[in-house]
């Protein structure tokens, strides 16, 4: 019989590694026309958009893991959330890189400006910098250093899940049909989490409450 560890290790990862590597693949395809790939005729606009978006459903795939495991009792979905988190972290990088280098061409000063005046770039920037301690702290070894504050750390993600939505809305000037599929999604997400906390908060309280008092000794 084949244990969780070699499940993980041998099947889940990789099948998860390389279906998360496939949009960049496909982006990185499209750029240099390889594979009948074609970015268009706006190709930076397309992979901004592509590696945005990307990065929005690697973080809400992120969130979801928890619920789904919890729900379905399937527990090695939890070993995966790891690098679900990192490829989000992954095409956030890319999403800015390709904003900085084709976009504005290294051109500091504009992406200072740029970052300043216009709010959806400014909640976008702050958004990357929140998942930078995250990434940095995703090993076993800072797991274990950190303790529970590792714990509150990574909390930021539910933030950092709102800032990146939140960007994405206000970057749409017409069609915003799919930035509310993603709020919808993400209120989903974190309104699973606030009521099963209620919940367990009650039941915790409901069973405190049940409990028998504890008698007093002759000496009280």
């Amino acid at each position: 019989m084949i244990s969780v560890q070699s499940r993980y290790r041998y099947l889940y990862k990789p099948a998860v590694f390389l279906a998360s590597i496939t949009p960049a693949v496909l982006l990185a395809a499209g750029a240099f026309n390889l594979l009948g790939q074609d970015l268009g005729p706006d190709p930076v606009a397309r992979l901004l958009h592509t590696c945005g978006k990307t990065t929005l459903n690697f973080l809400l795939i992120t969130l979801a893991i928890t619920p789904v495991a919890q729900l379905t009792g399937w527990r090695d979905l939890i070993r995966v959330r790891r690098m679900l988190g990192l490829f989000a972290f992954f095409y956030a990088c890319c999403h800015f890189f390709i904003y900085l280098v084709l976009d504005q061409e290294l051109d500091w000063r504009g992406v200072i400006a740029d970052i300043a005046k216009r709010p959806y770039i400014t909640i976008g920037f702050t958004a990357l910098v929140l998942l930078i301690p995250l990434a940095v702290t995703s090993t076993n070894r800072m797991q274990r250093r950190l303790g529970r504050r590792w714990q509150r750390l990574h909390q930021l993600i539910y933030v950092i899940a709102i800032l990146g939505v939140w960007h994405y809305y206000w970057q749409v000037k017409r069609d915003i049909r799919l930035p509310l599929l993603y709020i919808g999604m993400l209120a989903v997400l974190l309104g699973y989490r606030l009521v099963r906390r209620y919940l367990s908060r009650r039941a915790l309280g409901a069973k405190s409450r049940a409990a028998p008092p504890l008698r007093q000794s002759a000496s009280d």
